[in-house]
């Protein structure tokens, strides 16, 4: 293996997607504390980021047992869209290269 043959591994892989939703579910748990309260809120672009770079299943799932942003068209659409494009991408991937 090369010198990054290490890093770029299915388990760090799988830890990063762990990780990247973790991080999504807690941000939505803290914005709708942040909301409640009328105090300074994560912005909604880091919210799509952190949805954009694999926290999908995280955003959606904080979306919905907080019931933080589930009337914005915005979220309730683009969040789902944004989990499905990296989904279908990922499979296409895993098609293409290793099958």
């Amino acid at each position: 293996m090369g010198e990054y043959g290490l890093i770029f591994t299915w388990q760090v892989a799988v830890i990063y997607v762990i990780v990247i939703n973790i991080i999504g579910f807690f941000a939505m748990w803290i914005d709708k504390a942040k909301a409640k309260k009328g105090s300074w809120r994560i912005p909604e672009k880091t919210l799509f980021t952190i949805t954009f770079l694999g926290g999908g299943f995280g955003t959606i799932a904080g979306m919905y047992t907080f019931r933080h942003k589930t009337k914005k068209l915005r979220f309730a659409i683009g969040f789902p869209v944004i989990l499905l494009t990296e989904i279908f991408f990922v499979i296409y991937v895993i098609i293409k290269y290793f099958i």
